[in-house]
């Protein structure tokens, strides 16, 4: 399903931290939502999985305003992979974490049928947590963690997946497989990314937040554009597209001095690559 987000509005204790963010997530599509610390991405997040209802604005996954479902109904729809969103996993092995995302497809008295049993089975299967399905959660690596979660989002079997710096503290080949293994799912997808690089390799288009609005949204090379980087970002680098279709950003060797605008100094082509 698409997810539309119009004219949102965001207030936390008297102060106005979203103002007036849109931004569409066409069905199937990946868009990643990256800005500086502080700039509103995971308050965003937190109003489309219903953890925060906003003062003003919408969020729709299909036709219907997810604040208008029911919980059971919404979180039916939509799953969320948050940092360090384990939860209570004491004495939990791997099936079990995964298996929980079938509870809201259950009554109050629901038990596991034979449906949720083949989405866990395939939920483990493309995440590829198969090996250690009967291990403890507790006892994995961080990327095997975090497989799992997704795992656990998957065997939900939403129409939106809402994921938040999914790839934190991972190295760089668990981050790579990560990525590889969302591109995959071909479920609409809105994605916190920290590390520009990543979101660019993954994302069909972005979205730029700053201060709590939409500085920017559209295809990667549209969006991080030199002076998009330094006004937002505070650094002087350019993004284009390798012979090998994989789109990189090369960064000069400094951050833009205090008052200094990309139009002072833009990057050479001698900047090295990060």
């Amino acid at each position: 399903m698409e997810l539309t987000v119009d004219g949102l509005h965001v207030t936390l204790d008297r102060n106005p931290i979203l103002r007036d963010v849109s931004l569409q997530v066409p069905k199937g599509d990946i868009v990643g939502l990256v800005g500086p610390n502080g700039s509103g991405k995971s308050t965003l997040l937190r109003t489309v999985y219903r953890s925060l209802r906003p003062a003003g604005g919408v969020v729709r996954v299909g036709e219907d305003d997810v604040w208008a479902l029911s919980p059971r109904t919404a979180a039916r729809r939509t799953a969320a992979v948050l940092q360090d969103s384990g939860g209570n996993t004491t004495g939990l092995t791997v099936t079990e974490i995964v298996a929980l995302g079938r509870a809201p497809h259950h009554g109050l008295l629901g038990r596991d049928g034979a449906e949720d049993r083949r989405a866990v089975a395939d939920a483990i299967d493309r995440c590829g947590v198969r090996p250690f399905a009967d291990r403890g959660y507790a006892s994995l690596s961080g990327g095997e963690r975090q497989r799992v979660l997704l795992a656990r989002a998957l065997a939900q079997i939403p129409q939106l997946l809402v994921l938040d710096e999914l790839t934190n503290h991972l190295d760089i080949r668990a981050r790579f497989e990560l990525l590889d293994l969302i591109r995959t799912t071909g479920i609409t997808t809105l994605a916190v990314l920290h590390d520009l690089d990543l979101a660019a390799r993954l994302c069909d288009h972005l979205v730029v937040l700053h201060e709590g609005t939409v500085m920017a949204a559209g295809p990667v090379l549209d969006v991080l554009t030199p002076r998009i980087l330094g006004d937002v970002f505070g650094v002087r680098a350019r993004t284009e597209r390798h012979a090998d279709g994989v789109i990189r950003i090369t960064y000069a060797a400094h951050a833009l001095a205090g008052g200094e605008t990309t139009a002072d100094s833009p990057p050479s082509t001698e900047d090295a690559t990060r």
